[in-house]
């Protein structure tokens, strides 16, 4: 008697293994989370950075002092210029020293230096889309006039906060400085006053960012840096963080994940380095306690169900089960006698 052949099995087992093995999700590239260096020769005061959301591994750059109304879009796995973005609507820059990105996917200019010392009576911020795609182009942006409430001052640090849009500002002073609050919604017509809402002890601060939770806010000097605690517009210190030893250390910001902090430096063919955040980072959505997972929405962790268990490690599991299965149809077919 002729026996079935076995075929027709193993077309079976060779199906089932390979749907088991698509249920497994791809484990996203890292892409904007290593060390790079700014190769662009056009690039010699680089003093703001920026991480796009748009377009993952691409930070946002420019040149501060009289460089011009330019961004620079670089791809942080080659270090080269991927795009550049002239700015329109505005004035002449005069001192651009941050550049950060709000919740609409907004990049918000900081030209809010001032090389005389704090006698400039007010500053610019100026306001665009971020382009959706990376070419040269022209960019018509928003400039708003801003002033300080208690007169004026230096500064080299603006952040947006990524869930209220509201924008702070952080003044340089050798001795300590404060902490600057916009108003909830900025106007393009009259003048926008900062209030002070905090007081930045011990840091000379060249930049800062918020993480992408909003629920910490990290300064840098030259030297040093500090996150804090975000308190709804106060902050409190909760840690020190690893500053990379840099030639003239002058921006920060976070990678999109919340992981880590990208520490930038002035000067060509400067560095670009990446440190872990305390605790693994909060994430875009974490708890806030320095723990790497983030929040769902119904209040699960990111990548875990609601009973705690990951879901990553359920499709593992599922298909190393699956993978058991296929090898015990193999050998039981290999058994049978032909």
């Amino acid at each position: 008697m002729r026996r079935p052949s076995r075929r027709p099995f193993l077309a079976g087992l060779a199906v089932l293994a390979g749907a088991l093995l698509a249920a497994v999700p791809a484990v996203p590239a890292a892409a904007d989370d290593g060390d790079f260096t700014v190769k662009d020769p056009r690039i010699t005061e680089s003093s703001g950075l920026a991480a796009s959301r748009q377009h993952p591994g691409v930070y946002w750059t420019h040149n501060d002092s009289d460089d011009g109304a330019f961004l620079y879009a670089v791809d942080s796995g080659t270090g080269k210029t991927v795009a550049t973005v002239t700015l329109t609507g505005v004035g002449t820059p005069r001192d651009v020293e941050a550049i950060s990105i709000g919740p609409d996917n907004h990049l918000y200019v900081g030209d809010i230096g001032d090389n005389l010392g704090g006698t400039w009576q007010y500053v610019w911020i100026y306001e665009l889309p971020e382009p959706k795609q990376l070419k040269d182009q022209t960019v018509r942006a928003t400039q708003y006039v801003v002033k300080y409430e208690d007169g004026a001052r230096d500064a080299e640090a603006l952040m947006v906060h990524p869930k209220t849009g509201r924008v702070y500002i952080a003044d340089k002073n050798e001795a300590g400085g404060s902490l600057y609050e916009g108003p909830a919604e900025l106007a393009a017509s009259g003048t926008n006053i900062f209030k002070k809402v905090a007081s930045v002890p011990d840091l000379e601060v060249t930049d800062g960012a918020f993480s992408p939770n909003g629920k910490h806010l990290a300064l840098r000097s030259y030297f040093g840096a500090i996150l804090y605690d975000w308190k709804g517009g106060k902050i409190e210190k909760a840690d020190r963080l690893s500053v990379p030893l840099q030639r003239q250390g002058e921006s920060l910001t976070y990678t999109t994940d919340g992981t880590k902090i990208m520490y930038g430096s002035e000067g060509a063919a400067s560095t670009v380095l990446a440190r872990d955040v305390p605790g693994g980072g909060s994430g875009k959505g974490g708890s806030g306690n320095g723990g790497s997972g983030s929040s769902s929405s119904d209040g699960s962790a990111a990548g875990q169900d609601a009973d705690g268990t990951g879901s990553g490690f359920k499709v593992g599991a599922i298909a190393v089960l699956g993978a058991v299965v296929v090898i015990w149809g193999f050998k039981r077919v290999l058994r049978r006698p032909s």
